[in-house]
């Protein structure tokens, strides 16, 4: 690990040109924001002759008033534009690329849409970690260690973070630097100076700022209050910081509000004062300088940074806080005082005490400006510097292995834009209809429980991966609402059919029709994200549950399976839930055994539609049963599938048509070959990945995709890149040209499907195997 205390000189920095950060930038309002407009300020600042300009992250689309050295903005949740970043990038030729990492501000499963950026890069890499996970979930592991490998250096501001890169992600000690958290420059200056401008002069302040949200424990503080105005009436308690924009946007001023209440309750509302605001600078600079005391009272210990605590501690305040990861470090050696979790009567005892004792509280004050001193942002932009020559000296990043590169150049592709105008054409008040004449809603056939279903599932699922998307809530309850109507209580069983004029066209519907509604409360359980739509998903997933039970037909069951493991995945202890997916993986499993031979691995005697999602279900339970021989059979057949829907020229696609199917003993038919099967496809190679860790099967889920946009029998893209919709199949004359809804909606998902593997559908060389019996099929 290198701790950069010294810094270099400016001959050192001749070979940087340019440096470009890649974060969040001001005016928007958050930590990462401040600090990525700090550090580019600072490295300006020492060396002017570098050409220092910033990407930005967006988490709105409208983007935000940045100022000049904002060159590029990316929307968070647009991968695509996370390539052409990288392009613009490479073809400015720049020296050295400075990334800002924190969950939430990229796209993608757990930011993983930043690692496509990362990997065009053709220049050394800083990466500044501004959360380092002490027990990660296999996804932040592997999204951590791709950002090790794609990296030169991965910069940490605390002792316990270079513990975490070292111990639990093995990140080499030679890539680790050390930088504290940077604070602005100000001289060590009495309390007193500051407080005529806030109209306290003669209290006693207690500080607490940043952005507002539950975790930050204000409501502790102020449960202690009482105890403190009792010894020290003059205490003023300022809360300065607006409320989080993503909590505001989803609870409004709730927290804020329930904060006044406990205070009033507690009768100490007079002696708090909240600046609802977010705060510039110089105004933050102003309430850190006329605070007497400053309080951070985290809930938990996994704050690894606060740049909160930094700046307070390095502006001379005395620091009373909970013992978080940060805040044990940089409060060691009698700096601050430290108290435990949620006690608000050691929190006030330790504020009564350092009021008591004014010069004890001076002596802290003192220690911690002296500490601070190493952490200014002169020094920090300097050691920054240091690390960017050094890197472009090194180059310390890997080169890919060769055995890759044709795996590489199909998850190099650009994928389309995800667009929801045509979904939203096809659906009305009541839910989404089935068919269209060209591109025009087709009333005439109504609507189906298989499409609302298929349709809820696009919708959750791309609220997963664009959780800022407010607008998404209302289709997702439209198609809820549609299952909940279609459910029959008296049979326990969902009718399918509706005519345009809303009348049910039968009592019960098929099994199939019954498993996918499933599958799709499932998802909507597993990913939802309102509430109320959840509860809705859950009480309708339970009453629908029980008619799985006596299903006879494997896909039916198979869509079944898939919805309790996504419902498993959010209520993992349902006994109901597992109990049923064991009871349906078992069967399921028995048709394979039953009917499966040497030359002819499946479950009846022809290969007919959706066939993938058969696999897909056994290698599901075979993982989380688990069970060896489902997962077995699941890759077996899965294979056979892939062998028998590969074109024997050039390997493209070729999916089994509907005119005829593939019966066994018999013919191949060609066509129609209907978007159905690709999706279903991309889906289960994908989760053969995660079984194996086989990057054949990454590779295989995109030539599927590829399928839908022309890499197939007849040339012909399925995909419609003006509508947003999916033509309804190939047939032998061309393409079906009417967009429908099961076509458009197996697009989606398929295409949703590889925006969240994107950034997974790799092994990294030091990552250990997700299934290590799991071995891979040729």
């Amino acid at each position: 690990m290198e701790n950069f205390g010294t810094t270099g000189s400016q001959p050192e920095w001749e070979a940087l040109k340019s440096i470009v950060f890649i974060g969040n930038h001001l005016p928007r309002q958050c930590g990462i924001a401040t600090f990525t407009t700090h550090l580019l300020e600072s490295i300006a600042l020492n060396a002017p002759d570098k050409a220092c300009w910033a990407i930005a992250m967006n988490d709105r689309p409208a983007g935000y008033a940045y100022p000049s050295q904002v060159r590029f903005e990316i929307n968070q949740s647009q991968l695509n534009e996370y390539s052409l970043a990288a392009d613009l990038c490479n073809l400015n030729q720049v020296d050295a690329v400075c990334l800002q990492h924190e969950y939430g501000i990229f796209g993608g499963k757990r930011g993983s849409f930043i690692i496509e950026l990362l990997r065009d890069l053709k220049m050394p890499v800083v990466t500044t970690l501004h959360t380092i996970l002490k027990d990660p979930t296999l996804q932040d592991r592997h999204i951590m260690m791709q950002l090790a490998e794609f990296s030169d250096r991965l910069v940490v501001m605390s002792e316990r973070s270079v513990e975490f890169l070292r111990d639990i992600y093995q990140v080499p000690e030679e890539k680790i630097a050390l930088i504290h958290h940077g604070i602005p420059d100000v001289p060590f200056v009495e309390s007193d100076a500051y407080k005529d401008k806030f109209g306290v002069s003669e209290k006693n302040i207690i500080l607490t700022f940043g952005l507002l949200s539950p975790g930050k424990g204000i409501e502790v503080v102020i449960d202690a209050l009482p105890e403190i105005v009792k010894a020290h009436p003059q205490v003023i308690y300022m809360v300065v910081g607006a409320t989080h924009p993503h909590l505001k946007a989803e609870q409004g001023e709730d927290y804020r509000n329930s904060l006044h209440m406990r205070a009033k309750a507690l009768g100490v509302a007079d002696h708090i004062v909240f600046h609802d605001r977010f705060v510039a600078d110089e105004d933050l600079l102003e309430f850190i300088g006329a605070a007497d005391i400053y309080v951070t009272p985290y809930l938990n210990e996994a704050q690894i940074i606060s740049g909160t605590l930094a700046y307070a501690l390095g502006m001379g305040k005395a620091v009373v806080s909970t013992p978080y990861w940060h805040a044990q470090e940089l409060l060691a050696d009698d700096r601050g005082r430290l108290v435990p979790f949620r006690d608000q009567v050691a929190l006030a005892r330790e504020v009564i005490d350092l009021l008591d004792h004014p010069d004890e509280c001076r002596a802290i004050q003192e220690r911690a400006y002296r500490y601070g001193r190493q952490m200014v942002w002169s020094d920090v932009g300097r050691r920054y510097l240091d690390i960017f020559a050094d890197a472009k000296r090194q180059r310390l990043r890997k080169n890919v292995p060769e055995r890759q590169l044709e795996t590489l150049g199909l998850r190099q592709q650009r994928l389309p834009e995800i667009k929801l105008e045509y979904l939203r054409r096809m659906t009305d008040d009541t839910g989404m209809l089935q068919h269209a004449k060209y591109t025009v809603p087709d009333r005439t056939h109504g609507y189906c429980v298989d499409d609302n279903a298929r349709a809820l599932i696009v919708v959750v699922t791309l609220q997963d991966l664009q959780p800022l998307d407010s607008a998404l809530s209302a289709p997702a309850a439209v198609y809820l609402s549609f299952l909940g109507h279609a459910f029959n209580g008296q049979t326990g069983r969902f009718r399918n059919f509706m005519s345009y004029d809303r009348c049910w066209l039968e009592e019960t519907g098929s099994e199939d029709s019954h498993g996918r509604a499933v599958w799709g409360l499932g998802v909507a359980v597993a990913l939802g994200r309102d509430k109320g739509q959840v509860g809705f998903a859950v009480d309708l997933f339970h009453r629908a549950l029980g008619a799985t039970e006596h299903f006879i037909f494997p896909r039916a069951i198979a869509f079944a399976i898939i919805g309790i493991h996504a419902y498993l995945s959010r209520y993992s202890g349902d006994s109901r839930a597992k109990k049923m997916r064991k009871m349906l993986s078992d069967r399921l499993m028995q048709k394979f055994r039953d009917f499966a031979s040497e030359d002819w691995p499946w479950c009846e005697d022809i290969l007919a539609y959706d066939n993938a999602r058969l696999p897909q279900a056994l290698l599901l339970s075979g993982q989380w049963l688990p069970d060896r021989e489902m997962l077995d059979m699941g890759l077996r057949a899965l294979n056979w599938l892939k062998q028998i829907q590969s074109d024997t020229r050039d390997h493209h696609f070729s999916t089994i048509g509907n005119h005829g199917w593939f019966p066994k003993g018999g013919e191949k038919a060609q066509f129609d070959q209907q978007p159905i099967e690709a999706a279903a496809m991309v889906d289960a190679c994908i989760e053969a990945f995660n079984c194996t860790r086989d990057e054949e099967w990454s590779a295989y889920a995109y030539r599927c995709l590829n399928w839908y946009q022309g890499e197939n029998d007849l040339r012909i893209p399925l995909y419609d890149h003006a509508t947003g919709g999916c033509r309804d199949g190939l047939e032998a004359q061309g393409a079906n040209e009417n967009q429908g809804a099961e076509s458009t909606l197996c697009w989606l998902m398929a295409l949703l499907s590889v925006y969240n593997h994107r950034g997974w559908d790799r092994v990294t060389p030091s990552e250990e195997p997700a299934r290590p019996d799991v071995q891979k099929v040729s």
